[in-house]
């Protein structure tokens, strides 16, 4: 627990600029006290007490606004920024190295027995708000947007934005785990693809009705507009309505 407890210290050094030493971390970071207080909760958890650690997961909500459920797996170096609001499920694995801000919930779906939480892998993150739901997979190195809402397994090196949420792959890419305004707006580019298949179709419109109307005056039709190929465009559009990952 004393390499976890130092890990997570230094996660928090690491990737929160206004962190200025440790004994502020300790004292002022209420991310790392619940992080500390589940980890001890998680031992009584593990050996069997049947009361006191779902006690110590209360007090720790109380003091932190963070709920995790003692049975919660959680890895090293994992850091809660800000941390209020956020609720980790009985069920939940949490790999090393994972980022989570305020108002996430790694929660379940129903009332099944078993695992019913999500599990992470390693150095992923999770945006302010996000839900992930169910007993799925996240992948390592993934990023889940802000506000999105997961219910499906998710590749590695993957960033999910949406609701629901889908995936759209950053293949070969670093990405700096703060770096928010770099999520890619899967919306705004399948709108975009949109109107321009309306235009293309608009001008094809057109040009048969001047092609109609030279037949019927016994002209000559003017060619018909072919326009671009849209194979790749309305491979996005359908992939976005269909949610396909």
């Amino acid at each position: 627990m004393f390499k976890a407890f130092r890990a997570d210290l230094a996660i928090i050094k690491e990737r929160d600029p206004a962190a200025r030493g440790l004994l502020e971390i300790f004292l002022c970071y209420p991310g790392f006290q619940a992080l500390l207080l589940h980890r001890i909760s998680h031992k009584l958890w593990n050996i069997g007490l049947p009361l006191l650690p779902r006690l110590l997961s209360q007090a720790n909500r109380s003091l932190t606004g963070i709920e995790i459920h003692p049975g919660a797996k959680i890895g090293r170096g994992v850091f809660i920024d800000h941390g209020m609001g956020v609720v980790i499920g009985e069920t939940t694995e949490i790999g090393n190295r994972c980022l989570l801000y305020q108002g996430v919930t790694l929660g379940g779906t129903g009332k099944e027995s078993g695992k019913r939480h999500p599990t992470l892998a390693e150095n992923v993150v999770i945006g302010a708000g996000a839900k992930v739901l169910g007993a799925i997979n996240v992948g390592t190195n993934t990023r889940v947007g802000a506000g999105s809402v997961v219910v499906r397994d998710v590749e590695a090196n993957s960033t999910v934005v949406g609701i629901p949420g889908r995936v759209v792959h950053q293949s070969g890419v670093k990405v700096n785990p703060l770096a928010h305004s770099a999520l890619p707006d899967a919306e705004a580019n399948v709108i975009r693809n949109l109107m321009d298949r309306i235009d293309q179709l608009e001008n094809q419109v057109t040009a048969l009705q001047i092609s109609l109307k030279d037949v019927m005056e016994g002209r000559m039709p003017k060619d018909i507009l072919s326009g671009k190929s849209q194979n790749l465009k309305d491979k996005e559009i359908i992939e976005f309505i269909g949610g396909n990952q």
